[in-house]
């Protein structure tokens, strides 16, 4: 396989997490089993079989690869892929693909979907994303991916297997739908696009940014820049449920050692172990 780009890779709760997240350089995450990807500020040539895509926002960290990335699998015949993104960010990508293609010569074939906060995507019957709004300097979505399941409601699960066949036939819904929220995804945001979604500190895994680690740079400038600095995990620290939480983003300003020791010492139990630096 052609190594085009960095990509690491966590394994948990039967999902593979693959991707690369520095602020201001690039973000893409893939996650294989659930068949999608989050953001394509970079565009491993591994990720191209997958083909829906969910753009967080339209910062070039976040979305420059969405032509390559388009162009590539037109060249290797592969079907269009389907992205979702906020709908302010619809209308310049196009008229980029549009350039690109003037450029290229070569077609540049997607579906590119308009994501609303409060929005439900359904992937499949088992599989569907809902969709927040995270609080950046431009519009900005946050994703949960749920698993749903039909099971048979508590006053039906003593009855034998014909009497719940007779009650279905008479009309009675004798099962209702459970979702577990599988992987929450926030991209650039103030703590407001975690605190304002309350399941993004449920979900079994959580992708979000950590820009900021040093004390030297305030919160509230961060904040209104749209993003959030370790000492928000601080404060929140009994918020997240999570199995597993990946701080990523990290500013280019910090050596990786240095933003180990920054937080192992603002949070000596890494959140009970389930906190991970993805430098």
């Amino acid at each position: 396989m052609i190594e085009n780009a960095p990509v690491q890779t966590l394994e948990h709760a039967g999902l593979t997490i693959e991707g690369y997240s520095r602020a201001a350089v690039q973000s893409y995450w893939r996650i294989p089993e659930l068949k999608l990807g989050f953001d394509l500020g970079g565009q491993p040539w591994s990720f191209m079989g997958t083909e829906t895509w969910f753009i967080s926002h339209g910062h070039l960290d976040h979305i420059v690869a969405l032509p390559v990335y388009v162009a590539r699998r037109r060249m290797m015949k592969m079907d269009p892929p389907t992205i979702y993104m906020p709908e302010a960010t619809i209308e310049p990508m196009q008229h980029i693909l549009r350039n690109f293609t003037r450029l290229d010569r070569g077609r540049m074939p997607c579906e590119m979907r308009a994501a609303r906060p409060g929005d439900e995507i359904e992937l499949s019957r088992e599989l569907v994303v809902t969709v927040s709004e995270c609080k950046h300097s431009v519009p900005a979505l946050g994703f949960i991916v749920w698993d749903r399941r039909l099971k048979l409601k508590p006053e039906y699960q003593g009855l034998a297997g014909e009497e719940i066949r007779d009650l279905r036939l008479a009309g009675t819904e004798v099962s209702a739908e459970h979702r577990t929220p599988l992987l929450a995804y926030a991209g650039d945001t103030a703590p407001a696009g975690l605190d304002n979604c309350p399941e993004m500190y449920q979900a079994k895994i959580l992708i979000c940014e950590m820009t900021f680690v040093s004390p030297e740079h305030r919160k509230e400038k961060i904040h209104k820049f749209g993003h959030m600095h370790l000492d928000d995990f601080v404060d929140r620290q009994d918020k997240f449920k999570n199995e597993l939480v990946i701080a990523s983003h990290l500013s280019t300003r910090y050596h990786p050692n240095t933003v180990r020791r920054m937080v192992e010492k603002s949070l000596p139990g890494m959140l009970d172990d389930r906190l991970k630096l993805w430098l």
